[in-house]
């Protein structure tokens, strides 16, 4: 993912952005040669203090086999996404895209063991269903046990994160605000481009008081 100065994101921010709910992504692992990348969309739970993520998926799944033969994959979470015209922009005109994107580049394990298996699923039910907190996976008791052999735990250990936040962040504060416009009125159409079109227009905005608080500090 290329990143260019101006949209860099830091911890701070993108800790913050995933802590708004964004906990499923692209999970994508090296596959034998000549068989390119094995990608696999996945709920995920992210323990950023410890610099870890879990997750699991099913035995038969094809990343396993890629996390056997090399351990090394990428975790891709990316949201708040519009494609702006190259008109809003002004000269030259040409299009982008709007996105926000962070890149976990972990190395992976394997946890085959019940307990271990069992302790990644119920610290993925605590997070994902709180509501029904005595649902918990106990090995060799109950429906759950029986389902454990057929799953694979997965641990993640982060070894970098690249966060990008692609808002036009090197336009001027006014071209920013008239973006924002067109995107509050783009934001008024079809239910399936409202809620990203609001979403991409917030992240422009709140990138944009950012930038000016920080110029106001060093000031």
């Amino acid at each position: 993912m290329l990143i260019r100065s101006w949209d860099r994101g830091d911890e701070e921010e993108w800790r913050a952005w995933l802590a708004e709910g964004r906990d499923f992504g692209l999970l994508a692992g090296n596959g034998r040669a000549g068989e390119g990348p094995v990608l696999v969309p996945t709920h995920f739970l992210l323990d950023a203090d410890r610099g870890e993520i879990l997750l699991h998926l099913a035995a038969p799944n094809p990343l396993l086999a890629a996390v056997r033969a090399d351990p090394n994959v990428t975790l891709a979470v990316t949201d708040d996404y519009a494609f702006a015209p190259g008109h809003w922009r002004g000269e030259p005109g040409t299009p982008t895209s709007y996105y926000a994107s962070v890149h976990f580049h972990c190395t992976a394990e394997l946890v085959e063991s019940a307990a271990g298996k069992a302790e990644i699923l119920n610290r993925q039910l605590a997070h994902f269903q709180p509501e029904t907190p005595d649902v918990r996976v106990v090995p060799g008791e109950g429906e759950f046990a029986r389902l454990l052999p057929g799953l694979r735990g997965l641990r993640l250990t982060v070894r970098e994160v690249r966060a990008k936040f692609k808002y036009d962040d090197k336009k001027p504060a006014g071209a920013q605000h008239a973006i924002a416009d067109r995107l509050a009125d783009r934001a008024d159409g079809p239910a399936l481009r409202r809620d990203q079109n609001a979403a991409a227009r917030t992240q422009l905005l709140r990138r944009h008081e950012r930038r000016t608080a920080t110029a106001r500090a060093v000031d």
